[in-house]
């Protein structure tokens, strides 16, 4: 059974994620921290009969989460997708963003990726096979008043992707980021954008890199605007 390492999976576009990887036969793994939303993802994977476990982690924590992969490395194997998708915003002037709220969303948004990338790579490449998927933001390409932590953690997240890319070349693997737009999440809210897509369409995009695009979209980026 392939396996699936998904963060950010207890709601929003990764919990749709982990529901449509599981739906094509996937086992996951899902490193979270434990909440109510995490506890109500994982009673209904268990209805649904899906193999899977998640996995007490503190993306921002590098310890903890190099920890956690070296135990999903040992417990499960080496992942034939990750998908990075664990995010945070905290909306505030360039004036009023504090040094705290900053640091917090470059861990989550773009140092956690690279850490998790970096700890599951050698055992994917050893291998020969598999897939990085990265999912940023339309933010990665826009700019949006009072979010600028969050559009340079996820514009960081391209360039970290498109490095990866030239790394893989050749090795049979890929990596690619998908951009949504407006999505009707929570992370939503406040941000006076309507909704213009929902997160089973981003998981929907996400699965069809995850196991049926060829790996010549290795490096792509995929922008999704929405409706």
């Amino acid at each position: 059974m392939s396996l699936a390492v998904v963060t950010g999976g207890s709601r929003g576009i990764g919990r749709a994620t982990a529901f449509a990887l599981a739906a094509r036969g996937f086992s996951l793994a899902l490193p979270a921290r434990p909440s109510a939303a995490r506890t109500e993802t994982e009673e209904e994977l268990r209805r649904r009969g899906v193999k899977h476990r998640f996995f007490d982690c503190d993306l921002t924590e590098g310890a903890e989460l190099t920890r956690t992969a070296e135990l999903i490395l040992a417990e499960c194997g080496a992942p034939d997708v990750l998908v990075n998708n664990a995010g945070i915003i905290e909306r505030a002037s360039v004036a009023e963003c504090t040094d705290a709220s900053w640091e917090r969303q470059l861990a989550l948004n773009l140092t956690a990726p690279f850490r998790l990338t970096r700890s599951f790579l050698p055992a994917m490449l050893e291998r020969r096979r598999g897939r990085i998927l990265h999912v940023a933001s339309i933010s990665a390409v826009l700019g949006t008043a009072r979010q600028a932590a969050y559009h340079a953690s996820k514009w960081g997240l391209l360039g970290f992707m498109k490095c990866l890319a030239e790394e893989l070349s050749d090795t049979g693997l890929m990596t690619c980021a998908i951009l949504p737009g407006s999505v009707e999440t929570d992370m939503l809210a406040g941000s006076g954008f309507p909704a213009r897509m929902t997160p089973d369409e981003v998981a929907r995009t996400l699965c069809f890199y995850a196991t049926e695009a060829p790996l010549a979209h290795n490096g792509a980026i995929v922008e999704m605007f929405g409706t």
